[in-house]
């Protein structure tokens, strides 16, 4: 009896090991998907830092106009490149002025229009916008 009970056990070690790997495929499966949408999540998050740091250069681009509009009345605009990002200046229009920046990080751009009253020495801000 002893002898036909062992051999019965050789068998079920394999139906075991049948199941075992049929769990570790599930369990590589599942990890696998929750691996994938992290790197999506990454990805995503880290085009949206792009794209937030373009509008932040633009930003910067008017308020270095309105600076320098402050300091010479007759300031047209410039290209700046700050760090691998770019942002021109574009200045039209006497009274009122307008200032356009377009900060541009990598592949993402970012506009903002500024409108400008010029009185007795100081600029008033009508519109700030982006467009």
């Amino acid at each position: 009896m002893q002898n036909y009970n062992l051999k019965f056990k050789i068998k079920e070690s394999g139906q075991a090991l049948i199941t075992l790997l049929f769990f570790v495929l599930i369990s590589l499966t599942i990890t696998s998907g929750a691996i994938i949408i992290i790197i999506i999540n990454s990805l995503s998050v880290s085009k949206s830092q792009e794209g937030t740091l373009a509008y932040y250069i633009a930003e910067s681009g008017v308020e270095n106009a309105m600076l320098r509009l402050l300091r010479d009345p007759n300031y047209a605009g410039e290209t700046l490149i700050i760090g691998e990002s770019t942002v021109i200046i574009t200045v039209t229009g006497s009274n009122p002025k307008t200032a356009v920046a377009v900060g541009q990080n990598g592949n993402f751009k970012r506009t903002i229009q500024v409108d400008m009253d010029y009185n007795n020495g100081y600029y008033t801000i009508s519109n700030w916008k982006e467009i």
